[in-house]
């Protein structure tokens, strides 16, 4: 509850659209999980219910994924950002949804290691989920 749940109009339109040409179709309420227990539990009440859910990272999608056009619950997962685990040996890195390919080089900077997909931008808003994450890396990056 609190501050990580809202119904409020304004965050749940923020959260039914990405950079793509469709209408905005707002979820019926956007909330924040902040740990793997909370998504699960969200989840699993939402299949319960027979509620859509719809995951956001931060909306830089082209391809309206994040449309609420069922209305459902929108899990923004921005909350969830912690590196968990770096292998210098593997060159692999464990992350948290929520973790942006800036602060994912922050982390690296000292390392000689980095994260160099994307030429769009730098910008913070720019490629949360890597691999297949909510649109199998087709957001910008």
């Amino acid at each position: 509850g609190g501050p990580n749940v809202s119904t409020a109009m304004a965050v749940r339109e923020q959260h039914g659209h990405d950079e793509s040409m469709h209408t905005c179709a707002p979820p019926d309420a956007v909330v924040w999980p902040q740990a793997v227990g909370q998504v699960q539990e969200l989840a699993a009440l939402c299949y319960r219910c027979r509620v859509p859910m719809v995951p956001f990272g931060t909306g830089t999608g082209l391809e309206g994924g994040v449309n609420a056009v069922q209305g459902g619950v929108c899990f923004d997962l921005s909350r969830m950002d912690a590196i968990a685990e770096l292998s210098l040996e593997d060159f692999s890195v464990a992350v948290e949804p929520g973790v942006t390919r800036k602060a994912l080089n922050s982390h690296l900077r000292g390392t000689g290691l980095w994260f160099p997909v994307g030429t769009v931008g730098t910008g913070e808003q720019q490629g949360r989920h890597w691999g297949c994450g909510d649109a199998c890396g087709a957001g910008l990056l």
